[in-house]
This record gives C-alpha cells, sequence and structure tokens, in this order.
C-alpha cells in the first residue's frame, strides 16, 4: 500500500535534513485489554487522517509488529511492566514513534515514560481527538501533551539543570574542601571533623564558609545533601578514626547544624 508523503524537518546531529513524514500515519495498538485496545482501534479506523495496521496484547513480537511498517505504535502502559516494551519496540522499528497511552498526570510515571524514550503521552481521561493530536505531533517531531504534563517535564529539566550547575560549581573544590564536604554528608559537626582531620576546628569553619560560597548554598544541610549525591561519597572515603552514625543520630546533626552560621 502506498501513501503520499509530505516534507519535514527534523533536528539531527549533523543539522535539519529533509525527511518525509507520512500524511496518514501507520498505527499499530498494544494492550493487554482487549476492549480498550479494540475500541481505540476501531475509533481510529474511521479516522481518514490515519490508517490502523492492527493491534496485539503485549505478547506480540516486535519483529512480528515490524513486518506490518508501522509509523506509530500507540502503548497503553496501564499493565505492569509494559513501559519495559518500549525499547525492544524501538530497536526492532527505530523510525517509528512511540506513545503511552493511560499516562498518569505524576512525576513517577511521567518521567518514566520520558526515559523510555517515547513519543507522546496521552492521559487515562484522553480522547479520540487527544490521540490524533499525539499521533500527527509525534511524527513531525513534535510534542502534544497536557499543560500538567508539560509542567512536570519543564519542572525536571529545571530541577535538572540546576543540578548540573551545583555540580560543574563543584569543580571549584578543593581536595580539602571536597573532604570536608564529604564529612558533612557523613552527619559530623565542626568539632568531630577537626579531630577527624587534625585540625582546628576554626579552620574547618572557614572551609565550610568557602563550600557554602562555591556551591552557592545557605545552610550545611545543603552540603550534606550535595554529598551524598556525589558518585565517591562513601564511607570509606572518610578518615578512619572518626565514629560510625546512625541515621538518627546523623538527623539530630543535620537538624541542629541547619540554623547554624556554619
Amino acid at each position: 500500500m502506498t501513501s503520499d508523503k509530505v516534507g519535514t524537518s527534523i533536528v539531527h546531529r549533523g543539522g535539519f535534513v529533509s525527511s518525509p513524514a507520512p500524511v496518514r500515519p501507520r498505527i499499530f495498538v498494544l494492550s493487554d485489554l482487549r476492549l480498550l485496545r479494540e475500541g481505540v482501534a476501531a475509533a481510529l479506523a474511521q479516522q481518514p487522517t490515519v490508517e490502523v495496521v492492527g493491534s496485539s496484547d503485549l505478547s506480540a513480537q516486535p519483529w512480528a509488529i515490524a513486518e506490518l511498517a508501522p509509523d506509530v505504535l500507540l502503548l497503553d502502559i496501564t499493565a505492569p511492566g509494559s513501559l519495559t516494551l518500549s525499547q525492544p519496540i524501538r530497536n526492532a522499528l527505530p523510525c517509528a514513534k512511540v506513545i503511552c497511552l493511560g499516562v498518569a498526570e505524576i512525576e513517577p510515571v511521567v518521567m518514566a515514560c520520558a526515559r523510555a524514550g517515547v513519543s507522546g503521552f496521552v492521559a487515562p481521561n484522553g480522547s479520540v481527538s487527544d490521540v490524533l493530536a499525539a499521533v500527527h505531533s509525534a511524527v513531525r517531531g513534535e510534542l502534544v501533551c497536557s499543560p500538567r504534563t508539560a509542567g512536570i517535564l519543564l519542572n525536571r529539566v529545571s530541577a535538572l539543570a540546576a543540578l548540573r550547575a551545583v555540580e560543574d560549581a563543584s569543580d571549584a573544590l578543593t581536595q580539602r574542601e571536597r573532604e570536608i564536604a564529604r564529612c558533612v554528608g557523613e552527619g559530623l559537626s565542626n568539632k568531630q571533623i577537626a579531630k577527624a582531620l587534625g585540625i582546628q576546628s576554626a579552620t574547618v569553619k572557614n572551609h565550610v564558609h568557602s563550600i557554602l560560597g562555591k556551591l552557592k548554598m545557605r545552610r550545611r544541610i545543603e552540603i550534606a545533601a550535595f554529598s551524598r549525591r556525589q558518585p565517591s561519597h562513601s564511607p570509606d572515603r572518610i578518615p578512619e578514626n572518626h565514629e560510625q552514625r546512625d541515621p538518627a543520630t546523623v538527623h539530630a546533626h543535620a537538624t541542629m547544624d541547619r540554623d547554624q552560621t556554619v
């Protein structure tokens, strides 16, 4: 079967290149709920702007789906583990777009879909019009989603950018400052850090001031949180002569130090 093609611009590593986008995207529906997949397939089959090439439960093999050459796969993610099919499908059909159906508009679900590389989201209360909009946007290399989902994605991007900025700033820390930051992450007070490292408490205080300035932080507890996010953070990197701290003690010290200058 042939279909008309129109040109569009898609971003590649080498820049912008012309790539055809189907006027009538070929759609395959995947869901373990027979009523849902047959209902979605039947509803879309009535739409003149798309072509439904098949539907199946989640046991369908990616290579079998690939033989039908769909442009878009609608994947129902309400069944446990269904999202894990995204990668095998994308491997078998590298040019096809995966759109998730039944995406709850909460951060863990939205971000799981984003990490799986899906190209569109349709909420549980989405309509046929929402599915069509997601399909046509996906084949154009665009993303249509609800304002709430867009907010979740933007907030996550913003948080990652802020974290990256802090991590970049951490490159300015000296080796001693990194060592002290790790000790702070272990919940040690200035006196305990001074004793463990064999230096004066005032020296530790000065280093903590410097760390706060370089990382653009205000409180000691922020240093602790930063330190725990670092790959190098582990108890064996802390001087051996400091005492082991249980979680309750660490929390108590963090609370005690929270509103201190350093």
